[in-house]
């Protein structure tokens, strides 16, 4: 991403955010006359973060370099949200020179961890761009088979968005829809340079208008935890808690894990789901395995 598109992602974030908050939600006055749009303008957020008119328009321009300070009562005046300011912060410091992002390479104690999750616990890593680096066999039961899938097409956000076997799976789907577009708008802003990431926000703009709607508003969200549904095909209607935890070797790989209540009916159907698992990739008495290291090689640019 050059300068001038920075700039821009910047500018559209800022106003984006000015849109949500009326005056009277911010303590202030409505004031008199019409709006041309929704909103804070531009004179109010300045007042609110308590720098001049001018200084604010030359920030949202992104014509100038300002302090942690200016760019935290900025993101207070907007009642930004840690993610959303945290992206704030990114956007505002444009490095001088473009950085590449490097090989992502899942660590072999990492990929016996998720071979070790086998108590009903799906999980698998995923890094920059949301692509699928590593899984355990669950995973492949609860989501679809990883393995069988070629190299370009590991990764979450086209699954979720594009493959329609997929996208059946999450009833809930503006939630999930949302959860990983902000995903990617993190990612976009963590890494602007990445020509990977550009083409498959292209890829996605195109194909998806569920891509289309978050991403214009957007949308900015990490993920960390929560709960998902799901209606898998096999034993029907679950609920799993799922933890994204940040690997502390790579802070942009993360390891996520689904897990039911204990003794739950979800916790049931994630059972009969492993045993379903065990029976379809039994061949000749000798179960399927997965790669020694959860993906092939080429998973892990």
């Amino acid at each position: 991403m050059n300068g001038m598109a920075r700039r821009a992602d910047l500018a559209a974030f800022l106003s984006s955010r000015r849109a949500r908050l009326r005056p009277e939600d911010v303590g202030l006055a409505p004031g008199s006359g019409p709006r041309r749009v929704p909103g804070l303008r531009r004179e109010e957020l300045a007042y609110l973060a308590g720098i001049s008119v001018e200084y604010y328009v030359q920030l949202e321009q992104g014509r100038r370099n300002v302090s942690d300070a200016v760019l935290d009562a900025v993101a207070t005046a907007l009642r930004l949200n840690e993610d959303e300011r945290t992206h704030l912060h990114r956007l505002a410091r444009q490095p001088a020179t473009p950085r590449r992002p490097r090989t992502q390479q899942v660590r072999p104690g990492t990929r016996h961890l998720l071979q070790a999750l086998r108590d009903c616990t799906p999980a698998f890593v995923f890094g920059r761009r949301m692509d699928i680096l590593a899984w355990n066999r669950l995973a492949c039961a609860l989501i679809t088979d990883f393995d069988a899938l070629p190299a370009q097409r590991r990764n979450l956000a086209r699954l979720v968005l594009l493959e329609e076997n997929i996208v059946r799976l999450y009833p809930d789907r503006d939630f999930v829809a949302k959860d990983t577009v902000g995903h990617l708008r993190m990612d976009a802003g963590r890494n602007p340079d990445d020509p990977q990431l550009a083409a498959l926000v292209g890829e996605l703009s195109l194909k998806s208008e569920e891509f289309r709607k978050h991403w214009s508003m957007h949308t900015v969200k990490s993920k960390s935890h929560g709960y998902k549904r799901f209606d898998h095909p096999i034993v029907g209607g679950l609920i799993l808690n799922f933890e994204t935890l940040h690997l502390p070797d790579d802070p942009e790989q993360y390891l996520t894990i689904y897990t039911a209540v204990p003794g739950s009916p979800d916790e049931e159907r994630l059972r009969i789901l492993d045993s379903w698992y065990d029976r379809t990739t039994t061949g000749a008495g000798v179960r399927r395995q997965l790669p020694e290291n959860g993906s092939p090689s080429d998973a892990s640019t």
